[in-house]
């Protein structure tokens, strides 16, 4: 839904909300039926299409199914589906909602998480090597940085599925956060954070879950991109630019250099969840607190090339790509309930509402969300970016309210890749937003 555009409140009021919010026992993105008045668009919407020549994509279904997504809310979004060799592009909404500058569906945008597919490749790679061991204690190779005890009991694959038990190190990172976000993100912006800083702050931090079970935690990725940094004695962002960006034949995707991103994009909007009213732009960052976890600029075509020669064997041999997709449950269901995620390294695969299973992850940094998934096979894909974070509204007491924004966004992805897209979908979806969700503030 749309931010509200009444003054901020009182900021007693600010922290009671807030911690309510945390006390959200899971964030999800709940996707029920749409209620009837749903959020009018934000401006008049503007989507643009690449030509195809066959009707195996449905050009006017797709379109009409993404203008529902910034319908719902959403300031703008950009995505690429693909059948086969058939392709269609599609932008809608504005990047810039001060000046109404229109999305275009080639922009460049920040993908956060899904950096992590690209830096368990290239781990996988020298596993393919043997100068690293997947279940070899990280210990082995970094005693330095994961030392003592964990460093002899949290494995390398234990790094890339999140079954470490390492915490997360954003809120120690960004410790307002909880309390005071807008002015937290505000003096962050320009701020270099070394990774060995980051993994001292996740390793310090109370660990979310016993070792062994997944949960997800942003270190495990830093720790494999000084891992990288060890057995190559290369800079682990420069490794993964030669050896998986540019092995994929990547041409929009790398690590920022500075703040900026290089080529024409978004601005892109953080929210957080209403305590940032109105929603302030964060497209430029010092993204040094994300490295080989979450850095990565690209476009929604490189994603789709990225996991169609990932998927179909071309930048991992048969055994790193089937070790890639041995996957454990990415939470605990309710009694009686499927697993409708599991996580593999760097790699998930999950149930949409509609029935089909999907490979890929997703991604979000400050003002910046991105989801990517294909068919086992990467005939199949969709993926797609956003410009406006953590929109999810919730009651006094915690509870979610209803989600317009979410309902569209998962119509549009399950249609996107089941043939039929819609605008909304039904039943319930295990993926969170990928940063600070209300359970990891309450800690």
């Amino acid at each position: 839904m749309p931010n509200s555009t009444h003054p901020n409140p009182h900021p007693g009021h600010r922290r009671v909300r807030l911690a309510a919010v945390a006390s959200a026992a899971l964030l999800s993105l709940v996707v029920g039926a749409l209620p009837a008045g749903a959020a009018a668009p934000l401006s008049p919407s503007a989507t643009t299409s690449a030509v195809s020549t066959t009707s195996d994509l449905d050009r006017n279904a797709l379109r009409a199914s993404l203008d529902a997504f910034h319908q719902a809310g959403m300031y703008g979004a950009y995505s690429a589906v693909r059948d086969g060799s058939e392709q269609w592009r599609g932008a809608t909404g504005v990047a810039d909602i001060e000046t109404g500058r229109p999305m275009h569906p080639d922009y460049e945008h920040r993908v956060g998480s899904i950096t992590k597919t690209f830096t368990s490749v290239a781990v996988l790679q020298q596993v393919a090597k043997g100068r690293i061991g997947l279940d070899a204690p990280i210990g082995d190779y970094l005693p330095e940085v994961v030392p003592g005890e964990r460093g002899r009991q949290v494995t390398v694959r234990m790094l890339l599925n999140h079954t470490s038990g390492i915490a997360d190190y954003i809120l120690p990172a960004f410790p307002k956060l909880a309390t005071d976000p807008g002015p937290a993100l505000d003096e962050g912006r320009f701020r270099r954070l070394a990774p060995e800083e980051l993994v001292r702050l996740g390793l310090a931090a109370e660990p979310p879950a016993p070792r062994g079970t997944h949960s997800y935690a942003n270190t495990n990725y830093i720790i494999a991109g000084l891992l990288l940094e060890k057995v190559t004695g290369q800079d682990p962002e420069a490794y993964i630019t030669r050896n998986v960006i540019r092995k994929a034949g990547l041409r929009h995707t790398y690590f920022p250099r500075s703040a900026r991103i290089s080529g024409p994009h978004a601005k892109m909007y953080e929210s957080f969840y209403g305590f940032i009213e109105p929603a302030r732009d964060y497209s430029v960052y010092n993204m040094s607190w994300a490295g080989t976890a979450g850095a990565m600029v690209s476009t929604m075509n490189d994603l789709n090339d990225f996991y169609r020669r990932l998927l179909s064997g071309k930048l991992l041999g048969a055994a790193e790509l089937r070790e890639m997709k041995t996957t454990v449950p990415a939470y605990e269901p309710a009694p009686g309930q499927e697993v409708a995620m599991r996580y593999g390294l760097g790699l998930y695969t999950l149930k949409m509402p509609s029935g089909g299973w999907y490979w890929g992850h997703d991604g979000g940094v400050f003002g910046a969300g991105t989801w990517a998934l294909s068919t086992e096979d990467g005939r199949r894909q969709a993926a797609i970016g956003y410009n406006l974070m953590k929109y999810e509204r919730f009651g006094e007491d915690g509870r979610p309210l209803p989600d317009p924004i979410g309902n569209a966004l998962f119509g549009y992805m399950d249609g996107a890749l089941s043939g039929a897209p819609a605008e909304r979908a039904h039943g319930t979806s295990p993926v969170p937003q990928r940063l600070v969700a209300p359970e990891q503030l309450r800690r």
